[in-house]
């Protein structure tokens, strides 16, 4: 009779593969299960890495363009080698990933490469090249994560019409870029082909960009974006495309009923992901799915089916690795008989354009529609030596603290490495700090940091350098 594991997970991205790693430290016998020849899943193979690689390659390459001479730095005519700078953005996932596959050995967790599908309660099966292996599990977590969602009219072709996944390895530089969807995905990689040398346009449904993100920091990204730049038509949808041999032509209606046609060499439609939940075999063991088509869980990630559990971007949240992290974690934890634990009201976002926006808790708007009093403190990079001596002054930071208590409530960037930065108002928040708890902890000097601690002082309307 073959073993029983402990923990049997499907899905090896960093909701699964994190899991795998704490089960087995607290020793849970874990087999981890993916369809993907690598480990990582999309984040490490077609997402966040690939994508943060292209972004800084493509940023230096229009630093020595452009800022060079600034700096005193003569280059003369400086070229782009596409080939070599997606070269070393796939040696670098490679690098990470064959890291995962290391982990799993380290952790003595067993890796089953093939499709997981759930067979019966405690049983999945692999189908892989080898054919079907059965699986008996005593508790089984589902990691499957998302997929890209396509337009009904304008499916996706690989070519003309792409993902993020085909955006990443383009084999030239567009000369037009039409991205749909103004949220992470698509500026980030809009990021990347307009600094290569793509005109680029963005289409938006909604009045702002990143529309997850505080109101005033949108308006500011996407000013700086347009500064640079990227088209921006906002509060415009696609309503038909058609994909001709060497181009896309497109028809856009504005708010006001106005239609307009637009070509491009390439389409990245990023209007969001979808739980990737189809042919696992959920719905025939009885997983519920919620209204949004993501696997209902309560707050211990346990499904409908007993032993059967879910994280990440099958379930609720935003779709973000850390977030999945840290619930596998809490995950691994419970199942171990510890007290795991996430705290969903502090979980940072985000989006890594130039300059960069990242945010932690609520937004103005949504504190006041709680009907919440606060106070905000505002300080910006331009006012900041660190930031000036990076010649990286746009942006700002704005902290939202409870008007009674200090508590903070919300912390909001936009600028240079705001993604670092991001975590100590983190760290603040999950420790129920107030702005004076900030604003009392010494900064070193000069570090874009400061800005954090300036903001904090505004917020009692006491910022030493504005």
């Amino acid at each position: 009779m073959a073993d029983v594991f402990d923990l049997v997970i499907i899905g090896a991205g960093p909701g699964g593969y994190v899991c795998a790693i704490r089960a087995a430290q607290l020793g849970l016998k874990t087999a981890l299960v993916e369809k993907r020849h690598a480990l990582g899943g999309t984040c490490l193979n077609v997402g966040c890495i690939p994508s943060k690689a292209l972004l800084e390659s493509s940023e230096l390459y229009e630093a020595a363009r452009e800022q060079s001479a600034a700096h005193g730095i003569v280059l003369g005519d400086v070229g782009l080698n596409l080939e070599t700078m997606l070269g070393r953005k796939s040696a670098l996932v490679k690098e990470l990933t064959d890291g995962v596959a290391m982990l799993m050995k380290k952790n003595k967790v067993t890796v089953f490469n093939g499709r997981g599908t759930l067979k019966a309660p405690g049983k999945v099966v692999v189908a892989g090249n080898g054919g079907d292996t059965e699986i008996e599990a005593k508790n089984i977590c589902l990691a499957m994560g998302s997929e890209p969602v396509e337009l009904p009219f304008l499916p996706f072709d690989g070519e003309r019409v792409v993902s993020s996944t085909e955006a990443l390895d383009f084999s030239g530089v567009p000369k037009r870029l039409v991205v749909i969807g103004a949220g992470a995905v698509g500026l980030e990689l809009g990021s990347v082909w307009r600094r290569l040398g793509a005109e680029v346009t963005v289409i938006e449904m909604l009045p702002t960009i990143t529309p997850f993100a505080d109101r005033q920091m949108s308006k500011a990204l996407q000013r700086a974006l347009a500064d640079q730049g990227m088209v921006f038509h906002m509060e415009t949808r696609v309503t038909a495309g058609k994909v001709l041999k060497k181009s896309v032509k497109l028809t856009i209606e504005n708010a006001k009923g106005e239609t307009e046609e637009i070509s491009c060499d390439r389409v990245l439609v990023a209007v969001g992901r979808r739980p990737n939940t189809s042919g696992t075999g959920l719905e025939s063991l009885g997983v519920v799915l919620d209204e949004q088509g993501r696997v209902a869980v309560d707050e211990h990630f346990r499904t409908s089916v007993d032993g059967v559990y879910a994280i990440g971007d099958l379930v609720r949240g935003p779709m973000l690795a850390h977030k999945a992290e840290d619930e596998a974690l809490a995950l691994a934890e419970q199942l171990a008989g510890l007290p795991g634990h996430i705290n969903y009201d502090v979980i940072p976002n985000v989006v890594y354009t130039e300059p960069e926006l990242a945010m932690v808790g609520r937004t103005e708007a949504e504190l006041k529609e709680a009907g919440l009093k606060f106070n905000t403190g505002r300080f910006q990079f331009r006012a900041n030596g660190r930031a000036k001596s990076l010649g990286q002054e746009t942006g700002m930071v704005k902290i939202l603290a409870d008007k009674e208590t200090d508590r903070i409530l919300g912390v909001h960037m936009v600028g240079p490495r705001v993604s670092e930065l991001i975590a100590e108002a983190a760290l603040a928040m999950e420790f129920s700090a107030s702005a004076e708890d900030l604003a009392r902890t010494c900064h070193a000097h000069p570090t874009l940091s400061e800005v954090v601690r300036e903001a904090a002082l505004a917020v009692d309307k006491r910022a030493l350098h504005s």
